[in-house]
């Protein structure tokens, strides 16, 4: 094997970095390069491990399957110019029917769809900036997202936030390939199972995110065509009945507004804990203006339309029969199924089409959750990335058929609690980065990624985020909580915990600094 030298990564029989794994618990930073004579083939190994083992690497290498993990990009492979990449990435992971299952929720909240579409296009402006802002890190450190946050959490208590952002990004890969199943069973009319469903949305989700970076960005740069254009049909054949909206019997409270304005921000704000990882092979001199404004718009603008349209839909299915009917057998596949039943075949069709919008969204999320199981401890980065597509495909099917069963409950439930630890876990980031590091790349000791002696020892990061929910939790407006806050003023959770654990922050970290000396 040889190291990539073109300037775009892992191509085809191409790995960046291949790794000697000695046996000790940092093993990440003793990775070295190696440099293979593919002159004289090597013979295959003895043995059925290792025969397996050497054609499994034949196959791996000949499909373009990406072997670099979590260690860091080196300059001299941060090469990729195509930043229009970023923007098509953002948009193909935004522009599925995904944001128009939690627009839904808006009426769920007794919201008027102009109180819906308000709240949507406010917060959704608001809660873009940190993901679009984090895109930009990712060239000038070439580090992973998490993998930056051990320069303000530490080498090992950083495996906290990795374990939330696993659980955050498996639980949004499982909302998401039960929406997918919903549309094949709806499009079945019945003789195909959600179930089932499913299980086909794992697979072929396995199979973009098993092959890594430049399949996902390849994916990602023509997945939006057929989202947009299906969609687009969608609202042609459906929209004579958007207008017939069912409008909340009393006006907007406080409470409601604010906690569907947590769900939409809840949507947004998790991606900023993995925005670096799709940005992390573009060179260092890419404007970072220019980074921002792809991601941003890539984010925001498919996300703001699409949400404000799931509004509408759920505001309009007790006026519709065909569609309260579709609704009640399989949810938002069964109503996308009964808008486009006038296009006959065809609609079926774009119906297929719609549930693999989702893809888009669920193979680069997928792609970012096995680089976080090789951060999360150090034995797992010796399990190579791409196994962990294989076991993320394990864990979606048999907890998305369990959690298909009561969807909208499980959406509210999941998404009411993610929003609160990413605010906390980023206030802690953006402080750190301003106020230690002054705002400066070059304060970053990159040679020092893996060693825990030259890291903060993360407990004034840890204690921070732990402390700011002591105004977090009064302030949460859940289902199965209201605190004394939220029941005056709507959830304020999130934002509290962004800003506590920011400003809380600053005076710990200065103990940790006097009693470490780092």
């Amino acid at each position: 094997m040889v190291t990539q030298s073109d300037g775009n990564p892992p191509e085809k029989g191409v790995s960046p970095l291949v790794a000697n794994y000695p046996d000790t618990h940092d093993a990440e930073a003793n990775l070295q390069p190696i440099e293979a004579d593919e002159s004289k083939p090597a013979a295959p190994p003895s043995g059925l491990w290792g025969r397996l083992s050497y054609y499994g690497h034949k196959v791996i290498v000949a499909g373009r399957v990406e072997l670099q993990g979590i260690s860091p990009i080196p300059v001299k492979e941060r090469t990729v110019t195509k930043t229009l990449n970023i923007f098509t990435l953002w948009w193909s992971m935004s522009c599925n029917i995904l944001p128009i299952t939690f627009g839904m929720l808006g009426p769920v909240y007794g919201l008027s769809l102009r109180d819906s579409c308000l709240v949507i296009l406010f917060f959704t402006l608001l809660s873009t900036i940190p993901p679009a802002y984090l895109c930009t890190w990712g060239p000038k450190l070439g580090m992973r997202q998490m993998i930056q946050a051990r320069y303000s959490w530490g080498r090992y208590i950083v495996s906290l936030p990795v374990l939330l952002n696993l659980a955050t990004t498996t639980g949004f890969s499982v909302i998401i390939v039960i929406t997918g199943g919903q549309c094949l069973s709806a499009v079945a009319n019945g003789h195909l199972s959600v179930s089932v469903g499913i299980v086909i949305m794992s697979i072929l989700t396995l199979i973009i995110s098993f092959c890594g970076f430049t399949t996902l960005h390849m994916y990602e740069r023509f997945a939006w065509i057929p989202a947009l254009i299906a969609i687009i049909v969608a609202v042609g054949c459906g929209g004579k009945y958007l207008h017939l909206q069912n409008p909340p019997a009393d006006p907007p409270t406080p409470q409601g507004v604010l906690s569907f304005a947590m769900l939409v921000a809840s949507y947004m704000i998790p991606w900023a804990c993995l925005s670096s990882d799709f940005t992390t092979y573009l060179v260092p001199s890419t404007p970072s203006w220019k980074i921002f404004t792809y991601s941003y718009t890539g984010l925001a603008l498919p996300t703001i339309l699409l949400m404000c349209l799931g509004a509408a839909i759920q505001g309009a299915i007790p006026s519709v029969p065909e569609w309260s009917e579709a609704y009640n057998q399989t949810l938002v596949g069964g109503v996308l199924q009964a808008m486009l039943a006038p296009a006959g075949g065809f609609g079926r069709f774009l119906v297929v089409i719609l549930s693999f919008t989702l893809l888009g969204n669920l193979a680069a999320t997928s792609y970012s959750i096995t680089l976080n199981f090789q951060m999360l401890a150090p034995v797992l980065f010796k399990v190579p990335r791409y196994l962990f597509a294989i076991i993320l495909a394990a864990i979606l099917i048999p907890v998305g058929i369990k959690a298909s069963a009561e969807f909208f409950d499980s959406l509210e439930n999941f998404v009411g609690l993610i929003g609160y630890w990413c605010s906390a876990f980023l206030g802690v980031v953006m402080v750190d980065h301003y106020w230690e590091k002054k705002g400066d790349f070059g304060r970053y000791d990159l040679e020092a990624w893996n060693d825990a002696s030259k890291l903060p020892w993360g407990v004034a990061a840890l204690t921070a985020a732990v402390a700011s929910f002591g105004l977090v939790i009064p302030s949460m407006d859940q289902v199965w909580y209201q605190g004394p806050i939220a029941r005056t003023t709507g959830d304020l959770g999130f934002e509290f915990a962004f800003i506590v654990s920011g400003l809380l922050y600053v005076p710990l970290r200065m103990v940790e600094k006097k009693v470490s000396g780092r």
